[in-house]
């Protein structure tokens, strides 16, 4: 390394630096450690500071005509841009709306339309029941068949999709990453399946989306949803898709509403101020990992392929002392996963641990996660077991906190007579 060149930073230093941009996570914070990320992160200062700035700066409807109308026009146009470089997809298909899961129940039923006697949807118990129960509910209504794709109950790995398809699959719906166990599927060769078939491909990327890069069309998803509060962003959902696909659906809407793509699919007046932060919560993560890239696109691949790496290292050292903690049980192995670990402490409920935790400022939560199907299916019931996620702003000194935590709640429990 030349002496011209800067120092490369060091894992500590770079959650240091993320950190500081947290408020609650300042000196002036509570102390809490996060391991609550899967559920909705942390938010920066400068996505707080973009929702109070577009609130306060003078909003109207959207137009051209006065200053308000079009401070409102370019947030929109804004955070549509902004999501498709963070999802790889034309910003012209990026359709915004209040949930996740309110926008899968609209594409459900906008489908649903086209279905009949004799077709098929294919879901998997592997999914959070965001993207499992409203194909099912819509799927039923027009009297096609569903069918559910399982998993292993020990590793948490997705089962071969190829014995369900047939030439009456209409849509097969997966998750990207699953947010009780972590588990990875490979979504491609799943789409690459069931596009061979002729069916389309609906992909929950609400868990990836925080911890990988995300590429629809690499993914090979027909759409692809995700929530931006998951990833430092207000509480809101977006599912991409191509818009020439969106072209050809017509969703449920008001008369005087537009007709164009994609404001046909989103009901009512999007909330502007909230848009606005999405889109400092992206370029936000496109500035995480320092770098020579350029574009917004080419910064966020290289700061989520940085940000990766740095969670893989934090995530092994926390499975690995999980796993030596006697009394301690981990579910799920996928070989692929997110840095989130699902584990059980044993003589503890996971509501025990969950309040033992958060009274030593550890906020590891404990439930099924609504993947309600799944839980069952590994057998931990409708109580589901305590979920410890890692985020950009996990410390070492988090990971040491919540170790500490539970060795000592596993202690105590096996003492008991």
């Amino acid at each position: 390394m030349s002496s011209d060149q800067p120092r490369p930073e060091t894992a500590a230093e770079f959650t240091a630096r993320v950190r500081a941009a947290f408020p609650a996570l300042s000196d002036t914070g509570d102390g809490t450690a996060y391991f609550d990320g899967p559920g909705g992160s942390q938010v920066p200062a400068v996505v707080a500071r973009a929702v109070a700035d577009a609130m306060t700066a003078g909003l109207s409807n959207r137009g051209t005509v006065t200053a308000s109308e079009r401070r409102a026009e370019e947030v929109v146009v804004a955070a549509r841009a902004a999501l498709g470089d963070l999802l790889g997809s034309d910003p012209r298909g990026v359709v915004l709306g209040r949930s996740m899961t309110q926008l899968t129940f609209d594409v459900a039923r906008t489908l649903a339309d086209d279905w009949g006697p004799g077709d098929e949807v294919i879901v998997t118990t592997l999914d959070h029941d965001a993207n499992l129960r409203p194909w099912v509910t819509w799927a039923q209504r027009a009297g096609a068949t569903v069918k559910r794709l399982g998993f292993d109950p020990v590793t948490a790995e997705l089962d071969d999709v190829t014995p369900l398809l047939s030439d009456r699959t209409r849509l097969v719906a997966v998750t990207a990453a699953s947010n009780l166990f972590g588990t990875r599927p490979d979504v491609r060769a799943i789409a690459d399946a069931a596009h061979t078939s002729g069916a389309l491909v609906y992909v929950d990327a609400v868990h990836l989306t925080p911890h990988a890069v995300v590429d629809r069309a690499a993914l090979g998803a027909d759409f692809l949803a995700c929530s931006p509060y998951k990833f430092f962003g207000p509480h809101l959902g977006a599912v991409a898709a191509d818009p020439a696909l969106l072209e050809i659906l017509r969703p449920n809407k008001l008369l005087p509403s537009t007709d164009t793509v994609p404001e046909r699919f989103e009901l009512g007046t999007l909330p502007y101020e909230l848009l606005a932060g999405v889109t400092a919560a992206v370029d936000f993560i496109a500035d995480l990992a320092p770098g020579t890239a350029t574009t917004r696109r080419e910064r966020i691949v290289a700061s989520m392929t940085h940000l990766e790496v740095h969670e893989g290292a934090l995530f092994s050292t926390l499975l690995h002392a999980l796993a030596g903690i006697d009394g301690v049980t981990l579910h799920g192995n996928a070989t692929h996963r997110t840095p989130t670990a699902l584990f059980s402490v044993a003589g503890r409920t996971g509501r025990e641990v969950h309040e033992a935790l958060a009274t030593e400022g550890v906020n590891a939560p404990a439930s099924h996660f609504y993947a309600l199907e799944a839980s069952r299916h590994a057998g931990l019931g409708d109580a589901g077991a305590v979920r410890a996620g890692l985020a950009p702003y996990t410390s070492e000194s988090d990971v040491e906190r919540l170790l500490t935590g539970v060795g000592r709640l596993a202690a105590a429990a096996s003492s008991v007579p």
